[in-house]
């Protein structure tokens, strides 16, 4: 449990990381993945060589005796929601950092990329319960506010059950959003909750996992224990086929989680603790550009 005072210390920390990503990297990148709702009416200009002709304003024209053209602008103002697993496995890495670390870098980063944006954020904070909802609100002071939450916050739940944090989504936002679901995705069952968010919003998963969650390491016979439901139980480490069987697991997980994106027509990144999640979200950006 970290003190009030680490607490402000790596909120400040993560404000100064966050805002020169955002400056440096994020800032055209984000603004063009993301469309706003529409074009709205902005005013009205008189007609200059090679304005479309579809938005002469003739009532205007009219009055003036010469052609007045209509100006339009994006309405660019989104609402970005981070569905947050904040469940014991989280509390998982073998290298750099745990999950849960990443997980707030990465919370962190894309709330100033969208305060910056002038984009509203709010947060949901789950497990195999909801443990906490920050309504969306733009500025500064609530991007840090969300840091402290994301840096603090302490489940009461144990498993992971990303469709409740699904369900909770749909039920509390009305208007369209950006929802970005960090996660280790270790759950099953989430299939019919994320189609149907993903009909309504723009969804994107960001799977985290660390290499001992896709290998685990010859050591002989360890005693392991399930962070989630604290079962304990002995292992051989050192048998080819345990060893197999264990790999052979990750990956029908994460078939799994590609799988169902896939379906239900929404986004997933792979992140994995110790490599660098700036190039992902980068890749990821620009490839929404395109």
């Amino acid at each position: 449990m970290l003190t009030t005072a680490e607490i402000i210390k790596k909120v400040r920390a993560l404000e100064i990381k966050s805002k020169k990503l955002t400056s440096d990297l994020f800032t055209g990148e984000y603004h063009s993945a993301f469309k706003g709702k529409g074009m709205s009416f902005k005013e009205v200009r008189e007609y200059a060589a090679g304005d479309d002709i579809r938005f002469i304003d003739w009532n205007v024209s009219a009055r003036f005796g010469h052609p007045y053209s209509k100006i339009f602008e994006e309405e660019r103002e989104l609402t970005v929601m981070l569905l947050v697993d904040i469940s014991n496995s989280s509390l998982f890495g073998t290298t750099h950092a745990r999950k849960r670390d990443i997980v707030t870098e990465i919370g962190a980063v894309l709330s100033f990329s969208a305060i910056n944006n002038a984009d509203k954020v709010g947060v949901i904070f789950y497990s195999d319960v909801i443990e906490g909802y920050i309504p969306p609100k733009k500025g500064r002071q609530h991007a840090l506010y969300i840091v402290r939450e994301l840096l603090s916050k302490e489940p009461k739940g144990k498993g992971t059950a990303v469709s409740k944090a699904l369900r909770y989504f749909n039920n509390v936002t009305r208007q369209k959003s950006i929802a970005f679901i960090l996660s280790d995705f270790l759950d099953a069952s989430y299939e019919d909750a994320l189609r149907i968010a993903g009909k309504k919003h723009d969804v994107i998963g960001i799977k985290l996992y660390d290499k001992m969650d896709m290998e685990l390491p010859d050591l002989g016979v360890v005693q392991v224990k399930d962070l989630e439901n604290g079962n304990t139980r002995w292992v051989d480490s050192s048998s080819s086929f345990v060893r197999h069987s264990y790999q052979e697991e990750f990956f029908r997980v994460t078939a799994y989680c590609n799988q169902v994106f896939k379906k239900a027509g929404c986004d997933l990144l792979h992140v994995k603790t110790g490599e660098d999640y700036v190039k992902v979200l980068q890749r990821f950006f620009l490839g929404r550009n395109r």
